[in-house]
C-alpha cells in the first residue's frame, strides 16, 4: 500500500490518547469471546392468530365464544379436523388429545400433534394490546411502543449479543420485529435485516468482468488492515471499528460455502423436506427460512434466525383460510424439528443439532372469540405462544385463558402479585435458561422456574 497515504491515516487518527478505553464500543470488544454452541430460531406468526383452533382450542358455545365449524371454515384440507356435534346445520372439530399427553390441541395443530413432549404450550398471555406494531414489538421485546418507537432490544439481539458476537452472522433477521436498543450491546451483533434470504445471494454475487477474486481479496485486506490502524489511533472508534469487521467478514461472506446458503435453489437440493409438492399456499417462505437455518447452523455461519411468517390476520371471510394457515406453519416447525434431529452439531461430535437449538413462536395477539359479520375474526388483546427446547420441560401448558371470554386469567403469583403470563415473563425466562440475568436487557418479568428442566 501507498506509505504516503499510511502516514496520512496515523497523522489523522492520532489523537487516540488514554480516551479510549472509555469508549462503550471499545469496551465491548475488549470484553472476552462468549464460547457458544447454542443456536435460536424466533418465529413471529405474524397478524395475530386464531388459538383457538390450535393452542388453545374452544369447540363449544360459550360467553361470546363462536367456535370454528363447517360453516365458516374449509376444514377439506385440514388433516386432524374430526367432526364433532354444534347445532343442527354445522358441526365444530374434535379436541386433540395426544395419547401420554395432558396437552389439548386443535386441528390446525398439525405435525406437531405427533410431538408433544417437544411443546412448551404458554397460553393466556395478556398482550394488552389489538394493536398490530405494538403486539409485534411487546412480544419481542417485553416493552410496548412509546410513541411508535421501540425501547428495547429483541429477543434476537439480546441472545446474539451473549453468545453470537463471534458468529460471522450473529442474527439473521427475516421480517422479524427485531431491535437494537441499549447502550451495552456489541456492535457486531446488530441483526442483519433483510426481505428474504434471497437477497443477500444477489447483494454477495460479484462479477470477474473488471477484477478478478484475487483483486477484490487484496483490496479488501489492504483495508481492514487500514481500518484496524485507523481505529487503535483515533478518539472516537465505534464507526471505524464497526466498518474493519465488515471489512474483515466479506472474503468469507463472499465464499462459495456462505452464499449457497442464501440461495432457495441450493437450499431446496439440501433440505428437500421444507419445499414439497405442490408448495405450500401459504407458508412457502417460511420453509425457505426453515432451510437457511438449518444449512447455516450446520456450517456454524449463524448464532439466530428470526423470521416472520405469513398472515393470520383474517378479518373477513378468508377466515376459512385460517386453519390451514397455522397448519401449515406448524408443519414446518415439526419438519424443523425433524430436521434438527438429522443435522450433526457443528462443534459437538457425537450431538444433534436439536440438542442445542431453542425455538421460541410468538404473535401480535389473537383473534375475537366471537365471528364477525364477514365470517372473519378481529384483534383481540389475549395471546399464545410455543416453545421447543431441550432447556424447556416438554409435555407443558402453562398459563390460561378464561372459560367465557378467552381473556388472560391469573396464572400464579408474581413479584408483583398474582396476574396472568405476559410476554416480558416469557422472554426472561427464555433468556434465564442460557445462564443470562434478565435484568440486563428487561425491565420487566418474572422468570417461570416451573418450566425450565433441573
Amino acid at each position: 500500500m501507498d506509505t504516503r497515504r499510511r502516514t496520512f491515516l496515523k497523522v489523522l487518527g492520532g489523537a487516540a490518547g488514554a480516551g479510549i478505553a472509555s469508549q462503550p464500543l471499545f469496551r465491548a470488544f475488549a470484553d472476552p469471546p462468549v464460547a457458544s454452541d447454542e443456536f435460536f430460531v424466533l418465529i413471529h406468526a405474524s397478524g395475530g392468530w386464531d388459538v383457538t383452533l390450535s393452542l388453545d382450542p374452544r369447540n363449544e358455545r360459550r360467553g361470546i365464544i363462536e367456535p370454528g365449524s363447517t360453516d365458516t371454515i374449509d376444514t377439506a384440507p385440514i388433516r386432524l379436523w374430526r367432526d364433532a356435534p354444534l347445532d343442527a346445520d354445522s358441526s365444530t372439530f374434535e379436541i386433540l388429545r395426544p395419547s401420554g399427553s395432558s396437552l389439548r390441541f386443535g386441528p390446525a395443530i398439525g405435525a406437531l400433534a405427533e410431538m408433544p413432549d417437544r411443546l412448551t404450550v404458554i397460553n393466556g398471555l395478556a398482550m394488552n394490546t389489538v394493536s398490530h406494531p405494538d403486539g409485534t414489538f411487546f412480544a419481542a421485546t417485553g416493552r410496548h411502543l412509546a410513541g411508535g418507537k421501540p425501547v428495547a432490544a429483541s429477543i434476537d439481539t439480546m441472545l446474539a449479543n451473549e453468545f453470537g458476537r463471534e458468529s460471522l452472522l450473529p442474527t439473521v433477521s427475516v421480517g422479524y420485529p427485531s431491535t437494537y436498543v441499549g447502550d451495552d450491546l456489541d456492535a457486531r451483533v446488530s441483526p442483519l435485516r433483510v426481505s428474504s434470504v434471497d437477497t443477500l445471494s444477489k447483494m454477495l454475487n460479484r462479477g470477474n468482468v473488471n477484477t478478478t477474486a484475487a483483486d477484490r481479496l487484496a483490496v479488501t485486506a489492504m483495508l481492514t488492515e487500514e481500518a484496524r490502524d485507523l481505529a487503535a489511533r483515533s478518539w472516537y472508534r465505534d464507526e471505524i471499528e464497526g466498518f474493519g469487521l465488515q471489512l474483515q467478514a466479506l472474503p468469507r461472506m463472499l465464499s462459495p460455502d456462505v452464499q449457497s446458503i442464501f440461495n432457495a435453489t441450493s437450499l431446496a437440493a439440501a433440505q428437500p423436506t421444507f419445499f414439497p409438492t405442490p408448495a405450500k399456499r401459504f407458508q412457502a417462505r417460511a420453509g425457505v427460512n426453515c432451510a437457511f437455518a438449518v444449512e447455516a447452523m450446520k456450517r456454524n455461519l449463524v448464532r439466530c434466525v428470526s423470521f416472520s411468517t405469513a398472515s393470520h390476520d383474517t378479518h373477513s371471510n378468508n377466515y376459512r383460510s385460517q386453519p390451514l394457515i397455522q397448519q401449515e406453519l406448524f408443519d414446518t416447525i415439526a419438519a424443523l424439528v425433524r430436521a434438527l434431529d438429522a443435522a450433526p452439531h457443528p462443534t459437538r461430535t457425537g450431538r444433534r443439532l436439536a440438542d442445542h437449538t431453542h425455538i421460541m413462536v410468538v404473535s401480535d395477539f389473537c383473534r375475537t372469540p366471537q365471528i364477525n359479520l364477514t365470517l372473519g375474526r378481529d384483534h383481540y388483546p389475549n395471546g399464545s405462544a410455543l416453545v421447543i427446547s431441550p432447556k424447556f420441560v416438554g409435555n407443558t401448558s402453562f398459563g390460561r385463558a378464561d372459560d367465557d371470554q378467552m381473556l388472560p386469567a391469573n396464572a400464579g403469583t408474581f413479584a408483583d402479585g398474582a396476574r396472568a403470563v405476559a410476554p416480558p415473563d416469557l422472554l426472561a425466562t427464555f433468556v434465564s435458561a442460557f445462564g443470562v440475568n434478565p435484568r440486563k436487557y428487561l425491565r420487566d418479568g418474572d422468570v417461570i422456574r416451573s418450566l425450565l428442566r433441573a
